[in-house]
């Protein structure tokens, strides 16, 4: 197995937290306050974490790359968006 292979075959695996682990602090507690709370919007993430809007939504954005967090569309409210840790 050459190296790219076993890169890629190391980055499959990778799931749960494990894909959680590599990213930034900002990320991880995003994800963990996600544990505990369940569902929220952006703006309920921002107020429970004490993190700016515009870090949030990079941490957001980081965790839906690696899988991490499921979104929909709220249903009170069109304009926003709920966030669920997909672990």
């Amino acid at each position: 197995m050459s190296a790219s292979e076993s890169a890629v075959a190391e980055e499959t695996s990778e799931t749960g937290w494990d894909a959680v682990a590599e990213l930034p602090p900002s990320a991880k507690l995003v994800a963990k306050v996600l544990e505990y709370e369940d569902t929220l919007s952006q703006s309920q993430i921002a107020e429970e974490t004490l993190l700016p809007p515009r870090t949030v939504r990079y941490a957001l954005s980081r965790l839906e790359d690696a899988d991490a967090v499921e979104s929909r569309f709220s249903f009170a409210d069109a304009r926003k968006r709920l966030y669920t840790l997909s672990l």
